[in-house]
């Protein structure tokens, strides 16, 4: 398949270009485009082949679902059945931008579109040509992550277009994301509205638009196989690199003398080995490939980076991995979930 590159700059949006990818949307064919928090690739949410073709595309399990992102809040009414009070208060508070709903579905969106579940997620994007794309199509877009399942999740358009050309029709180049973090998931079929993933908004700032708010248990531990998914990326290992990836965890000085052995033990036995640090710990390094994910005051920086850095470690052919551990005030929790996920729950502690 020849997949078509479309650059074009958010501040200056080429209507025409956008017009054209959405004829390819409405036609069927698969669109990968910028959010404010990774790439997605679009399909119409409404066409049960277009999401076959999504899941075909990625080598996605077909029970993980896809969220649908929309561009109006009274979208959102016309896919839902016994949409809750609270839909409207988080959507108020947090719309445009990047949360992502669940809530009970209808018949307009179809089971191959939510992963054979009776339950829809749906987000409405802040980003403007995510935005100009729901627009001019005139679809509602079911979109995952643009990336190869269970690769790192993709902030720039040459990721996509390394895990995705010749598999989808067109890729949108809008440049740098600005989270790189997918969106909070808040599961509003229970009584009380439930974090399923998180992500950039946190449990802090949904309390406070809402009251009570649950954190799904899984979200930092090993999560039940056994059961259906209900939200993306909750049983499946996700984001990893292709090395072996491990996460050590304890005082500061303990972590950087266990990481040296580490990195020296696998450089001795022929291992290429990379180690993702911060700014202030990089030199503090002997041995092995050293990144740095950013100033580790600065969490919304080490978010931002965080699935660069692993490709990277992909780019310079890392096999043993061992990461420092980032547990953070704000956005921690979103930032933990993915590099566990990546590591597969591997952490040492010390």
């Amino acid at each position: 398949m020849d997949t078509r590159i479309f650059k074009i700059d958010p501040e200056d949006i080429d209507i025409r270009k956008i017009r054209e990818a959405g004829e390819i949307l409405r036609e069927g064919g698969l669109v990968a485009f910028p959010t404010e928090t990774v790439y997605g690739l679009g399909g119409d949410a409404c066409d049960a082949g277009a999401s076959e073709a999504i899941y075909a595309a990625k080598g996605r399990p077909s029970d993980n679902p896809l969220i649908v992102h929309i561009c109006e809040f009274s979208q959102l009414e016309e896919i839902a059945a016994d949409l809750p009070d609270t839909a409207r208060v988080l959507a108020d508070a947090f719309w445009p931008g990047p949360m992502t709903l669940i809530v009970n579905k209808n018949q307009v969106i179809p089971h191959e579109t939510t992963g054979g579940l009776d339950t829809v997620a749906v987000r409405f994007p802040s980003h403007p040509i995510a935005n100009a794309l729901i627009r001019e199509s005139g679809c509602m877009i079911a979109a995952p992550s643009a990336n190869t399942s269970g690769r790192p999740s993709p902030t720039q358009a040459r990721h996509v277009i390394e895990d995705l050309k010749g598999k989808i029709d067109a890729i949108i180049d809008g440049g740098p994301v600005d989270i790189g973090l997918e969106s909070t998931i808040v599961d509003l079929t229970e009584q009380v509205p439930t974090i399923l993933r998180p992500g950039y908004i946190n449990k802090h700032m949904l309390e406070e638009a809402v009251g009570e708010v649950r954190v799904d248990p899984g979200i930092l531990g090993k999560e039940n196989v056994h059961i259906r998914p209900k939200a993306p990326g909750m049983r499946y290992k996700h984001y990893a690199p292709k090395g072996n990836l491990k996460i050590v965890s304890g005082d500061r000085e303990k972590v950087i003398e266990e990481i040296n052995r580490l990195a020296a033990a696998g450089e001795t036995e022929g291992k290429k080995v990379g180690i993702i640090a911060t700014d202030e710990t990089r030199d503090l390094y002997k041995a092995g490939i050293v990144i740095s994910i950013g100033d580790r005051d600065d969490e919304y920086q080490i978010a931002h980076n965080l699935f660069d850095v692993l490709r990277e470690m992909d780019e310079c052919g890392a096999e043993l991995i061992y990461s420092e551990e980032f547990s953070t005030p704000e956005i921690g929790n979103a930032i933990m979930n993915r590099l566990l996920k990546a590591a597969a729950h591997q952490v040492i502690e010390v």
